[in-house]
């Protein structure tokens, strides 16, 4: 385990990865959003399509061979991934900083009781 006085710099890197994961999480999103959008406008604007769920089903087909968007895809996949074991690291951390402070109060009271119990019988 690590000393104390380290623990507040690594659960800071730890929380500024999440943060960094959360920002290329939104940056994907938007393009999914954007990449989505299109596809909308595409089925939208034809007019052989008679209602909504021919609409749907062609909004499905475009997006379904754009590569860009699947790629887009995948990798908000990795990114949710990544940013929930991000998470879990950084939680990790906090509790073991908890831990390690309870040690250290439990070992601060035990020398104090000790010094009390000799003082006592008077060594």
């Amino acid at each position: 385990m690590m000393q104390l006085s380290h623990y507040p710099s690594v659960i800071f890197q730890a929380a500024q990865r999440v943060n960094e994961i959360d920002s290329q999480l939104m940056a994907v999103q938007q393009q999914v959003h954007r990449f989505e959008g299109n596809a909308d406008k595409i089925a939208a604007f034809e007019m052989d399509l008679k209602n909504d769920a021919q609409r749907k089903a062609r909004r499905f087909e475009v997006l379904l061979v754009d590569r860009d968007y699947q790629k887009a895809v995948d990798t908000q996949v990795q990114l949710i991934t990544e940013k929930a074991n991000a998470i879990a690291h950084l939680e990790y951390l906090r509790n073991q900083f908890s831990v390690a402070k309870l040690e250290a109060r439990l070992n601060i009271a035990q020398q104090l009781t000790d010094f009390e119990s000799r003082e006592l019988v008077g060594l």
